[in-house]
């Protein structure tokens, strides 16, 4: 296993291995949501790829009162709210701490709903097929409160894919994935940003650049994906 130069590669690497897979060849009418800050630059390359449609789904996480590092459950659009019981229980966080923590995140996914795309819109995504994009997964439980919305919002098939996650984050979604993808699955796994040579944080400037160029892109949404 080699670590990722950078989100872009990661995203360009993960998009060439999954468009010869023959499950993702025949979806039609397909769209691709990238977490952000980071999971956009990754789906902007899937989405380059197989000239899809790209868009954001905004969740937050909710960390543990002074290891913030250390999720303990994550929030999303459409109310949705992952919380692990265990992590709580054994870091003693109380119920005041987790509706405070929810009432400060929740005002910074608004914000970020607002400058990335408005409300997120139910019309674009009922019906579709859709994946689901970061850059890896740790605990899991922000990509599962945006899989969750997701479904919230109508999606008829709902495909996580990520560059790197541990061996048992397929079995941490849960069954509201239909497929899920990773490239590597370490035995050894601590960290998202030990398998990138480049984790700098995303800025927002970047995320709105990813989604700007992809309004330029003729969409087929009624033909099977083709090459860029």
């Amino acid at each position: 296993m080699s670590r990722f130069k950078d989100r872009h590669e990661a995203g360009l690497r993960l998009a060439e291995s999954l468009f010869y897979d023959p499950r993702l060849k025949e979806l039609t009418n397909l769209a691709i949501l990238g977490l952000p800050r980071g999971g956009v630059p990754v789906a902007y390359e899937l989405a380059k790829m197989f000239r899809a449609e790209l868009g954001v789904i905004v969740t937050r996480k909710l960390g543990v009162p002074g290891h913030e590092e250390l999720a303990f459950g994550a929030i999303g659009p459409e109310g949705v709210r992952v919380l692990d019981d265990d992590i709580m229980r054994d870091c003693g966080v109380t119920k005041k701490e987790v509706e405070d923590i929810v009432l400060r995140e929740t005002h910074e996914l608004k914000r970020r709903q607002l400058l990335y795309q408005g409300r997120l819109d139910s019309a674009k995504i009922r019906g579709r097929s859709v994946i689901v994009v970061d850059d890896g997964i740790a605990t899991g439980a922000t990509m599962k409160a945006a899989v969750m919305a997701v479904r919230k919002l109508g999606a008829a098939k709902v495909i996580v894919a990520v560059p790197v996650g541990p061996q048992d984050a397929r079995q941490r979604l849960g069954s509201s994935v239909d497929d899920y993808y990773c490239l590597q699955s370490p035995a050894l796994f601590s960290s998202v940003g030990e398998w990138y040579q480049d984790f700098s944080q995303t800025s927002d400037e970047e995320v709105l650049e990813c989604l700007r160029p992809m309004q330029e892109i003729e969409l087929n949404k009624s033909s099977p994906v083709v090459p860029v």
